[in-house]
């Protein structure tokens, strides 16, 4: 045991010498020195989270509002349009869940319906805002609404066709 011991001294390199002059002296005045805490300023932690949750209502309220809505020009119609809004934007996070290499066309070829669609709705929103024939403008913002959900349902009829055929065959047997 002895010999592993001296062994592993003899091996190993360690630090016996004396530290160098003064060192004594400088480690004392660090224990003896006043320790400075950082201390953090609550005030100025409580103003900016104030910012932030001022800042934070004020994005999300603009986010919520739509940029050129039908609600603007007639408050009566918000409800519906946001009914619109809210359905096409479920029946597209629908269709992303079934995007994959195979079905990409497909879905593409309906999104650019849509963009035509939102082109339109676009202009009639800029027709509206001139003050021509409201109900007639508002009627054609609506049905541009319902074409929208159309492609949408056609397009998740056609994934889902594409997914699983045999659950769409008719059985012409049962057919009285």
């Amino acid at each position: 045991m002895e010999d592993k011991l001296q062994s592993f001294f003899s091996d190993n390199d360690f630090d016996i010498h004396e530290p160098h002059s003064g060192h004594l002296d400088r480690f004392q005045r660090k224990l003896e020195a006043p320790n400075k805490k950082k201390t953090i300023s609550w005030k100025w932690m409580g103003a900016a989270a104030s910012i932030i949750l001022i800042l934070g209502f004020y994005l999300g309220k603009f986010q919520t509002e739509l940029p050129d809505s039908i609600a603007k020009f007639d408050p009566e119609m918000a409800e519906t349009e946001s009914f619109f809004v809210t359905t096409i934007r479920q029946e597209l996070k629908e269709i992303e869940r079934h995007r994959n290499i195979e079905t990409e066309s497909i879905i593409e070829n309906a999104l650019d319906e849509i963009e035509e669609l939102e082109e339109q709705y676009q202009t009639f929103i800029k027709e509206l805002s001139k003050n021509h024939n409201k109900r007639l403008i508002i009627k054609s913002l609506i049905d541009n609404y319902q074409q929208r959900l159309t492609v949408l349902e056609n397009l998740l009829s056609k994934l889902e066709y594409q997914k699983n055929p045999a659950k769409f065959e008719i059985n012409y047997d049962e057919i009285i």
